[in-house]
Parts: structure tokens; C-alpha cells; sequence
């Protein structure tokens, strides 16, 4: 029976006017009293013995660490007792019986406060939120080393598995029993405020541990982005460890102790974690309110996209842990931080397509190399692309752009596809495609046309090379990779036509013509002194990309050196018998040969 309802006995007044005529009882009522009467001794022989009042030994020993056997028990007959309780209030409230009972219950209840205490005290390694919260797969994780052949190192880690599981599984166990009987015997207030006491404090340990701390805005504005950022992957490791273990231990282990009272379990829970979850989860917001949507640099995007991930991948989990009403404020906290990281993105991102637009920058990237607003751009797309998940949810709310601003050469859109991937698509398409138009604007600075077209080539080089080896390959597809080869292909060819076209031009169309030893001599002057030119033109140009590189080199060589070859040698006779020693005249400043000139000016087009 509730305690309340036994403390009021003890204070009924036995005046004359109280008193009742003595009972007469039934057979059935004598069996019944001499029932009780036995199952009070019983509880009142094994409780005096551990009365902590009476008792040295029972004053510092814990039953349960002395006597598991003798403590359950003692938790049984504790039960019985209180059954008794219950049936002697319904014959007679003011019985001695009763009288004496009650008080046996006062005594077993401080025992059990006390052994309640002390389990919870002193088994804290076996009760630490990691311990609890991988308690449930240890035992699939003992399973999985048996599949690997036994060794000492591996038969090591078993046992130590199995000797974490048993004794954390034997003290939940126990707190099981005694919360069970205190809360039957009306004593809840008095375990939950012991559970809540020590239990709060290994949380509120744990978070600060952690590095989580109360940090007001004004607070972070005055702080450097370096340790913000510090602050940040700090956060990072927080919330990962309070979801696996700190918050989800201690619902695994609240919700076990405290298994029969769901309102008990809810209190205990909410109180004990709902103050350090909702300073974790309240830190992403004030991050938000430091970062300048328009003055940060775009870097600071990924560790929005970071924050904004790791409640986004654990949000099942803070449905489930934070699944109480009264812990609804967590949940509420975790998802404002969400939407105010959600908008700082959209805004970050909008702002770094605005500074790829007005990038003003007069920088002529020597030989036509890749800019360094290409690089930079490609490396912050291609990292955008790994967030591809994410971004999906957080670009949901704002519009895409529109899909007759993109080309049909450039990005082959569907227009019957909503579809949330297709739509991010979209979006790293336009983003580069906003970027490729700058770069083609600033292939202006540079004079010689053919030096343009190679920028051009280099730079998109660039971009389908980063896009190739990042997640931008499996949002854009193959189409667009083969789309943008093709167009590093004209550029190439563009490059190659003005660069070395002058050069072919020299030497005639019809060689089955037949020339003076004059005009063939000035035809080897022309070709001579247009090589030259080209030569040191193009020995200033650069192609970073070893392959692409290659391919010019080669491909150059494919029709320059058989053409002036054919010549070469059907002409040598003519020149030699006319001009004599001419042929000499055609070597080239490094000593070789003409026809082998074009590969060796080619090799030096690689990054200075």
C-alpha cells in the first residue's frame, strides 16, 4: 500500500472513544492472520539483520556485494511484506500487526536507499554511458570474434567483453530490483532523488568533458574564426560520442532501473540529460549568428555543412533518445539549429556564386596556365559535392536556377525531372558553368589567339579532371564529362591551328611540283623562319596536365614532322647540287634537325 497511507496510522489516537470491540474471526480469517503474521517475522528476521541502526556490520557492508543471494532475498520478503500491508489495512488499519510492519518497511526502505546509493556509486565504470550503451551488441560483438581464428590477443578481448557485459547486466539488474520494490512499497520519491543526484552529475561531467559550454552570441562574435573553429570540430566529437554513448547510456540504463513506472522513467530521463542536450544542440545557432552571411570566406561552408550533418545523420537517434514529451525542447533546439544552419548555407552559397561573378581580377597566368580562380572554385565545388546528401535537404526551400539559362550543349536537362538529385545537378552545373563563362572572359587579357584557346583548354582541363575524380562525376554524369571532353578537344585543336598553322603553310600543298633549287631554297627560309617564331612563342606556353600535354605534343608532331620530312628528303638533292652545303643552314639553334625540332620546343610545355 502507498506509505502515505501507512504513516497515517501510526498518528490515530487509541482513546476509549477509538477503540473496537475485539473480532471474531472466521476459519478462513485465522489462516489468513497466521499467514501474515508468518510472513512478517520472515521479513522481520532477515531486515533487523541489515538494520543499519543496530548493526556495525550492516552499516558498512553492502548486501549486495557481501550476500547476492541474501539480497534478493531480502527484496523478495520485502514484497511479501508489503502484500501483507495491504491485506491487514483492508481487515483492521489500526492492528499492531500493521503497527509493526510499517515500522520493518521504514527499515527495509533505508536499507535499500542506502544499498541503492552505493551500487550506483560504486559501480560507475560499469555504469559509464559507454558501458550501458554498447551493452546490447556486446554480445553480437563476441560473435563476430569467432569468426577469426582464436589467438591470445583475440581471446583477451573476448573475455574482457564477457566480463563487461555480465557484471554491467548484474548491476542494472540489481537496480532494477531495489527501484522496483521502493516504488511498490511507495518509497519512489526517495530512489528517483538518489538516481537523480548521482546520475545528473556523471552526465553533467560527461558534456563538460566533452567541451560543450554556454557561449552567448556576443560572446562569439569577439572570438577569432581559429578558435571558433577549434570549437567546432571540438562540438563535432561531442555530439557524436553524446549520441553513441553520454545521452543514449543513460536512456538505455533509465529506462531499464525504472522499467515499471513510464512517468518515473520520463522524470528521471528528462531531468538527468535535458540541460546538457539542449546546450549541445543550441551551439550551431550561435555559430550561424558569428558567420557574416556576405564577408566570410567560402571555407567556412563546410564546417556549417559538418554541424549541419552530424545532427542531420543522428536525428533518428535524438528522435529516439529525446522521445518524451518533456523532453520535446531537445528535439525543438535540434532542429532550430538545423534551419539557422540550413539558411547560413543557402547564403554562403549564394555568395560565393556572387564572388565567382564579380571576380575582377586582372591576373594573366603566365604561358595560359589555370587560373587560380579555376582552382580555387573546382576545389570548393568538388568539396560541395561530398555534402551532396545534405545539400539535397537544405536546398529543398530554395528555388533552383532556371533551366533554360543552361544550354542544351552545355547540360542536358530533362524537364519532366523534379526529382530532389536532378535538381542539385542543376545546381553545380549552373555553379560551373558560371565559373567557365568568368574564365572565358578572362582569356581576353592574353593578345595571341592561339594563346588564348590554350588557356581556354587548360582551364577546362581543369575542371573535368576535378570533376572526374570527385562526387561532381556521379551528380553531373557521364553525358556532361563527355560533353566538356569534347569541348577540351576544340580548344585543343584552336590552340594547335594558330600556334603551329603558320608553320604548315610555309612548305607547299602540291610537293610533286617541281621547284627551282631557289624556290625550294626560300621555301626552307619561310619554314625556318616561321618555326622560329612559333617556337618562341609557344616554348613560354604551359600544359600542366601531363596527358593533355602528351596528346598536343603528339598530335602536333603527327602533322608537322612527316610533311616537312617528305620535303626534306625529296628536296635535299636539289638543294644540295644548287645552294652547296645549304642543307646546314637548316639546322636548328639547338643543333638538330628540323625534324626533330617540333618535339623537343613541344617538351617544354609543361608547368614552369
Amino acid at each position: 500500500m502507498p506509505r502515505k497511507g501507512m504513516r497515517s496510522l501510526c498518528c490515530v489516537a487509541k482513546t476509549p472513544s477509538n477503540l473496537q470491540p475485539p473480532l471474531t474471526l472466521t476459519p478462513r480469517q485465522s489462516l489468513e492472520s497466521a499467514a501474515a503474521y508468518g510472513i512478517i517475522e520472515s521479513a522481520a528476521d532477515i531486515i533487523e539483520r541489515w538494520n543499519t541502526e543496530t548493526s556495525t556490520f550492516a552499516k558498512v557492508t553492502s548486501m549486495f556485494y557481501e550476500d547476492k543471494a541474501e539480497a534478493m532475498v531480502f527484496i523478495e520478503r520485502v514484497n511479501n511484506l508489503q502484500k501483507t500491508m495491504d491485506l491487514l489495512v483492508s481487515e483492521d488499519p489500526n492492528s499492531e500487526r500493521l503497527m509493526r510492519a510499517q515500522r520493518l518497511m521504514e527499515i527495509a526502505m533505508k536499507r535499500l536507499q542506502k544499498e541503492f546509493y552505493q551500487i550506483l556509486s560504486m559501480n560507475r565504470a560499469y555504469l559509464d554511458p559507454e558501458s550501458v550503451s554498447t551493452r546490447s551488441s556486446l554480445t553480437s560483438a563476441r560473435s563476430s570474434y569467432s569468426d577469426f581464428p582464436e589467438d591470445d590477443d583475440s581471446n583477451t578481448v573476448g573475455d574482457s567483453i564477457v566480463e563487461v557485459e555480465e557484471v554491467a547486466s548484474k548491476v542494472m539488474t540489481d537496480l532494477r530490483s531495489i527501484a522496483e520494490c521502493m516504488i511498490a512499497s511507495g518509497y519512489a520519491k526517495e530512489c528517483v532523488i538518489i538516481y537523480k543526484t548521482i546520475r545528473k552529475s556523471i552526465i553533467d561531467e560527461g558534456v563538460y568533458r566533452l567541451d560543450v559550454e554556454k557561449i552567448s552570441i556576443a560572446k562569439a562574435k569577439k572570438m577569432s574564426w581559429e578558435e571558433m573553429e577549434i570549437k567546432i570540430r571540438s562540438w563535432l566529437e561531442a555530439v557524436k560520442v553524446s549520441m553513441e554513448t553520454l545521452f543514449k547510456g543513460e536512456r538505455i540504463l533509465c529506462d531499464h532501473v525504472f522499467q515499471s513506472s513510464d512517468a518515473i522513467r520520463e522524470s528521471c530521463f528528462t531531468e538527468i540529460s535535458r540541460e546538457g542536450a539542449v546546450l549541445l544542440f543550441g551551439f550551431p545557432e550561435i555559430v550561424s549568428a558569428k558567420i557574416s552571411k556576405k564577408s566570410s570566406p567560402p571555407e567556412k561552408t563546410f564546417r556549417l555543412l559538418d554541424m549541419y550533418s552530424a545532427i542531420a545523420g543522428n536525428w533518428r537517434a535524438i528522435e529516439s533518445i529525446f522521445s518524451f514529451e518533456s523532453t520535446s525542447v531537445v528535439r525543438s533546439q535540434a532542429l532550430k539549429s538545423l534551419v539557422s544552419l540550413s539558411e547560413s548555407i543557402r547564403s554562403q552559397l549564394r555568395h560565393f556564386e556572387s564572388r565567382i561573378e564579380k571576380d575582377s581580377s586582372k591576373v594573366v597566368v603566365h604561358g595560359g596556365g589555370v587560373h587560380p580562380l579555376t582552382t580555387s572554385a573546382m576545389n570548393h565545388i568538388s568539396l560541395l559535392a561530398d555534402y551532396s546528401n545534405v545539400l539535397v535537404d537544405i536546398l529543398s526551400g530554395s528555388p533552383p536556377p532556371d533551366r533554360t539559362l543552361l544550354p542544351e550543349s552545355y547540360f542536358n536537362v530533362s524537364d519532366s525531372d523534379d526529382s530532389p538529385s536532378s535538381e542539385l545537378a542543376i545546381r553545380f552545373a549552373w555553379l560551373i558553368l558560371v565559373l567557365l563563362c568568368k574564365i572565358d572572359r578572362k582569356a581576353n587579357h592574353y593578345k595571341d589567339c592561339s594563346v588564348q584557346y590554350l588557356f581556354l583548354t587548360n582551364n577546362l582541363q581543369h575542371v573535368v579532371s576535378r570533376a572526374r575524380c570527385s562526387n561532381l562525376k556521379q551528380l553531373l554524369g557521364d553525358d556532361w564529362v563527355r560533353r566538356h571532353v569534347a569541348k577540351i578537344k576544340q580548344f585543343s585543336d584552336s590552340y594547335k591551328r594558330l600556334a603551329w598553322g603558320p608553320v604548315l603553310v610555309t612548305l607547299p600543298e602540291n610537293r610533286a611540283v617541281e621547284l627551282s633549287a631557289e624556290e625550294v631554297k626560300e621555301r626552307f627560309e619561310k619554314f625556318s623562319d616561321s618555326f622560329e617564331r612559333a617556337y618562341g612563342k609557344q616554348s613560354t606556353c604551359v600544359v600542366p596536365d601531363s596527358e593533355l600535354r602528351e596528346e598536343i605534343k603528339l598530335s602536333i608532331a603527327r602533322k608537322l614532322v612527316p610533311i616537312y620530312r617528305e620535303y626534306y628528303n625529296t628536296r635535299r638533292s636539289v638543294v644540295v647540287a644548287g645552294a652547296g652545303g645549304g642543307v646546314r643552314n637548316l639546322k636548328g639553334t639547338s643543333g638538330s634537325s628540323y625534324v626533330s625540332s617540333p618535339l623537343s620546343c613541344l617538351s617544354r610545355q609543361s608547368t614552369p
